[in-house]
């Protein structure tokens, strides 16, 4: 069975099945979240908005220092279940006068309020490194490791836990 076979393997589906095969076993024996726990102990404390803002412009500031600013970060409910999407990134254009105006915003999905550290640091450094590169090419994976070396595999980490999730399995942290 290959990952694009079963439903909430979605995440990993263009994984080879050398890489996406474990899980599904540690999915169906129950032992992703254990192992996950294991290696994250616990959720982050960001909570709030105004705190993933704080955070978000922080690792900007130290990464992408030329980077324009943010005029908005939230966590947001609707993304994974409406656009399939963890996080978004969106400039916003208005014309004031005869001037051009652009604001720029991250959304981030609310799962990933409950996640670790890594796993918002990742979705973070995804979404930053958009407001750069705008598609999945080389130079945006290149600035994603920039912005967190280990980009990769922690990316590779987080589509095993929402496998772990679309399966219906327990919360991992809580």
């Amino acid at each position: 069975m290959t990952a694009t076979s079963d439903p909430h393997m979605i995440y990993l589906a263009g994984y080879p099945e050398r890489l996406s095969g474990p899980v599904r076993t540690m999915i169906a024996e129950q032992r992703l979240a254990d192992w996950l726990r294991q290696k994250y102990p616990q959720a982050h404390g960001i909570r709030s908005d105004s705190a993933l803002y704080a955070y978000v412009d922080a690792l900007k500031n130290d990464g992408m220092r030329n980077a324009g600013p943010l005029a908005r970060v939230c966590y947001d409910g609707k993304l994974q279940s409406v656009q399939k999407a963890l996080g978004t990134h969106a400039r916003i254009a208005s014309v004031q006068g005869g001037r051009i105006k652009s604001r720029r915003e991250i959304r981030v999905a609310a799962v990933f309020r409950e996640a670790p550290a890594a796993f918002l640091h990742m979705i973070v450094a995804h979404e930053l490194a958009h407001l750069k590169e705008s598609g999945h090419d080389k130079p945006f994976y290149q600035l994603c490791c920039h912005l967190l070396p280990d980009y990769h595999q922690l990316e590779f980490e987080v589509r095993a836990w929402l496998c772990h999730l679309a399966a219906g399995s327990e919360a991992v942290w809580s």
